[in-house]
C-alpha cells in the first residue's frame, strides 16, 4: 500500500478505528469474566459488551494499544510507515510526521509495535538447514557496570551479545553474483552471555529438533548436537564465511547499518531486541511486501505488549 492509497482508505480517525475493529472481529472476543464469545458492539463506547454477563471489553484491550490514549490513527499511520520501507523510521521522525508534541508516547508506541513483531515471529520454529553464529553490537555500558574498568574483546561491557540463526538451503543451480545458499526465516535474540547453557536453551526453544545445524567451532556450541538431527562444526576462515555462513553475516551487517541510520547515539542494551524484532519481521516477510501492512495490523490486535518504560531521555531511545 503506497501513501496515496493509505490516505484514500484511511482519511480520518473513524476509518482507522473501523480497520482495527474489522481485524478484531475476525479474531473474536472472549469475555474475561465468563469466557463467553458472543458480544454486542457499542459504537458510542468503542467497546464490546458480553451478551451473557454484560461486562465490557474496549477495542484496545488485549491489543498492542492496551493502556494507550494515542489516537487509532497514530497507530495505523505508524504501522504504515514501518512497513512501507525496508529500512526503518526514527522515533523523532515519526513524532514530527504525526505532529505530536511529546516524544515519550511516540517512542513507547513504536517499541510496543516492535515487541509484537517479535511475539508474532516467536510462534514459529526454524527448520531444515540452519546457519548459527553470535554477533556483538556496540551499546551503552549498563549502569551497574559504569564504575568498573572497561573490558576488551568478547567480554566488553560495551558490547551486547546476539545469537543469530537463519534457515539456509543450498541452491540447485546458483547464479553468478548470488549466494550459493537460499535464505529462509531468520531469528536474532539478545543473550546475556556466550555460555554453552545459555545458547543451548535459546536454540532448544527456537529450532526444530529435526534440523541440520552449521556453526563455527566455538566451544559455546558443543551441546547443540544433542538438540538437532546433525551439527556441523568447523573452523571458518574469514575468506570462507560467504560459503559456510553467508546469511547470518549478511543479516548482522544489514542490522548494524539499520541501527546507524535510525539511532545515531549508543543504544541501551535492553532496547536492542526491539530493533532486531523489526528487522527479522520484515526479512521473514520480504516476499510479500504488499501484505506486510495488513499482517502487522493483525499482529497488533492479536498481542498485548509487556513493554514498560521509565526512561524519558530521548538519547537512549531512537
Amino acid at each position: 500500500m503506497n501513501l496515496l492509497q493509505f490516505i484514500q482508505e484511511f482519511p480520518d480517525e473513524n476509518a482507522c478505528l473501523q480497520k482495527f475493529k474489522e481485524e478484531r472481529d475476525k479474531i473474536g472476543i472472549v469475555c474475561k469474566r465468563c469466557n463467553c464469545k458472543d458480544h454486542y458492539w457499542l459504537a458510542n463506547k468503542s467497546s464490546y459488551e458480553c451478551k451473557k454477563c454484560h461486562s465490557r471489553t474496549s477495542l484496545r484491550s488485549g491489543t498492542v494499544m492496551e493502556n494507550s490514549k494515542l489516537p487509532f490513527r497514530y497507530w495505523l499511520i505508524t504501522i504504515h510507515l514501518l512497513t512501507s520501507t525496508r529500512k526503518s523510521f526514527s522515533t523523532e521522525e515519526l513524532r514530527r510526521q504525526l505532529g505530536h508534541k511529546r516524544y515519550q508516547p511516540i517512542w513507547e508506541m513504536v517499541c510496543k509495535l516492535r515487541e509484537v513483531m517479535g511475539k508474532r515471529d516467536d510462534k514459529y520454529k526454524l527448520a531444515g538447514q540452519i546457519e548459527l553464529d553470535d554477533a556483538f553490537f556496540t551499546s551503552e555500558v549498563p549502569e551497574d557496570q559504569k564504575d568498573k574498568p572497561l573490558k576488551r574483546g568478547r567480554g566488553s561491557q560495551s558490547k551486547t551479545k546476539v545469537l543469530v540463526m537463519c534457515e539456509s538451503t543450498p541452491r540447485d543451480t546458483p547464479k553468478k553474483g548470488r549466494k550459493d545458499k537460499k535464505a529462509g526465516h531468520l531469528k536474532m535474540k539478545v543473550i546475556p552471555d556466550l555460555n554453552s547453557g545459555t545458547i543451548t536453551s535459546v536454540v532448544k526453544e527456537r529450532v526444530d529438533g529435526d534440523s541440520d545445524l552449521t556453526t563455527d567451532d566455538s566451544t559455546s556450541y558443543v551441546e547443540l548436537e544433542q538438540l538437532v538431527n546433525s551439527h556441523t562444526s568447523q573452523v571458518v576462515k574469514p575468506e570462507e564465511v560467504e560459503k559456510v555462513l553467508p546469511w547470518v553475516h549478511t543479516a548482522i551487517s544489514n542490522v548494524k547499518r539499520l541501527l546507524l541510520d535510525v539511532h545515531h547515539n549508543k543504544l541501551k542494551p535492553e532496547y536492542l531486541q526491539y530493533y532486531l524484532n523489526e528487522f527479522c519481521y520484515k526479512f521473514n516477510r520480504r516476499f510479500f511486501p504488499d501484505k506486510l501492512f495488513d499482517r502487522l495490523v493483525i499482529a497488533a490486535v492479536s498481542y498485548s505488549p509487556d513493554f514498560k518504560s521509565k526512561i524519558y531521555n530521548r538519547s537512549y531511545c531512537g
